[in-house]
């Protein structure tokens, strides 16, 4: 014992946050497959993939004497990890298969928290309805590390020897003339000064006492217990390059967000009628990757075995508001509106501000104080958002070709929480809610969707008008 605890690897701070009861998160990623699963054949590629090599995947969440968690190395035992779900509902429900997969993903974000007595991963194969639920605590990791460590287990469906890719992004070029780049680097640093005082500054007040007002999507402490329903929208990534297009140096993340800013306020209109003041603002929270590699790095390296890689939870904290407004003449003002935002971020640090912070609470004040502050943020926020890039083209499974991929967390303390994964062209966001408080997740899908199209029309019809002048 006194061997293996010299061996003990601490947690990092990120991942000890995770762990705490009011924060713990599971990451819940689901891939559709084509054909029926074979049972051995998915066992088999598990049993020889990087997944039961990992450090971090055949280790035990072990605690010292002062209660401080630590990663011990263990057997991995295959047979508690593969779990055979014959159905995601039960026979006398009804229902297509995808509500019966989403129920399912709903019951396991508040109902189902993984076993510590053994590495805190779990592999749920549901039969019926052909998919494989891979369910990951987030203290192994954030969503770029084990979306790459996901694809490390799939091949493409064009090249069976292939490994998947995810696309990085690309870095903007920076037009000017060599006259202007001396000026042009001072404004920008004053920019970044600017917005990072003003954006940390807003960060300190949601961990204090500055909240959203109420309206019929807010949640608050406690609403992390509440039941919650699920449901998908999808959007196709070709109609949002055609929405990108309409906006000089947009972006998908600014039609993203142009795309929730109007999906809320058309579903605030369903629920609320005119009784919500214009202008009225909706704080998001999303997690921002601070890596300087991309994800597809990560899997490379850790197929040559290289452990010593950049893994783990290594993301920022960002507030991202959006804003109600009735519908308008002009659909592209979501997005106009959504860009200048999403601008002012971009020449901030309020996401590596936030990290480090994070890091420091966590060491010198311990996990409860950082969980206080981060729980508070929660709860003076109204909505939860993430977006990871997943494989540009189609991939397979064990030769099973991939239907769709789609992500979730464990329940928080926002009524809403949003969770947008793409892959091969097409991009499914996972919509979850405390169904007290919004009981008809599939409108709101339908409001975001809705919201994406009507961006697209008013694109297209923007594009025609500049081409004919």
């Amino acid at each position: 014992m006194e061997q293996q605890t010299e061996n003990d690897e601490p947690l990092t701070p990120a991942g000890r946050l995770f762990l705490q009861p009011e924060m713990d998160q599971v990451i819940n990623c689901v891939m559709g497959l084509k054909n029926p699963i074979d049972i051995s054949a998915i066992k088999s590629e598990i049993g020889t993939s990087i997944l039961t090599r990992h450090p971090r995947f055949t280790s035990l969440l072990v605690r010292d004497r002062r209660g401080v968690e630590h990663w011990r190395k263990t057997q991995i035992d295959l047979d508690r990890h593969v779990i055979v779900v014959d159905s995601a509902v039960p026979d006398d429900v009804g229902g297509d298969d995808e509500d019966a997969v989403n129920d399912y993903l709903a019951d396991l974000a508040v109902s189902s928290p993984l076993s510590t007595d053994k590495p805190l991963w779990e592999i749920h194969l549901v039969m019926a309805q052909n998919c494989i639920v891979f369910r990951i605590h987030h203290s192994l990791g954030d969503g770029i590390s084990l979306m790459s460590m996901l694809l490390s287990c799939c091949r493409r469906a064009d090249d069976a020897d292939a490994l998947p890719c995810m696309n990085g992004t690309k870095s903007r070029e920076r037009n000017g003339t060599e006259r202007r780049r001396w000026s042009w680097r001072v404004w920008e640093f004053v920019k970044v000064v600017w917005f990072t005082v003003v954006f940390v500054v807003g960060l300190m007040g949601r961990c204090l006492w500055v909240k959203d007002k109420k309206t019929a999507v807010s949640g608050g402490a406690g609403v992390e217990l509440w039941p919650r329903k699920m449901a998908t929208a999808r959007f196709s990534l070709d109609d949002m390059k055609v929405v990108k297009k309409a906006i000089p140096d947009a972006t998908i993340n600014d039609v993203l967000f142009g795309v929730i800013s109007s999906g809320l306020s058309r579903y605030l209109d369903i629920r609320s009628g005119k009784a919500l003041q214009e202008g009225l603002q909706i704080t998001g929270l999303a997690m921002v990757n601070l890596r300087k590699q991309p994800g597809l790095q990560d899997m490379e390296n850790l197929m040559k075995g290289n452990w010593k890689v950049r893994w783990g939870n290594q993301f920022g904290m960002l507030l991202l508001p959006v804003y109600y407004y009735r519908g308008g003449s002009d659909p592209l003002q979501y997005l106009k509106r959504a860009k200048v935002m999403i601008d002012q971020k971009k020449h901030s640090l309020e996401a590596p501000f936030s990290y480090k912070m994070g890091d420091l609470v966590m060491s010198y004040l311990g996990p409860k104080a950082a969980t206080l502050l981060n729980y508070r943020v929660v709860c003076n926020t109204t909505f939860t958002i993430s977006n990871v890039l997943g494989p540009p083209e189609e991939i397979t499974a064990v030769g099973n070709p991939v239907t769709y991929l789609r992500a979730s967390l464990s329940s928080l303390p926002h009524a809403i929480t949003m969770h947008m994964l793409s892959y091969a062209g097409r991009a499914d966001m996972q919509i979850m809610v405390a169904k007290d408080i919004i009981p008809d997740p599939k409108v709101l899908a339908k409001c975001f969707e809705d919201a994406l199209l009507e961006l697209k029309e008013a694109a297209t019809a923007t594009t025609k008008s500049i081409g004919g002048n």
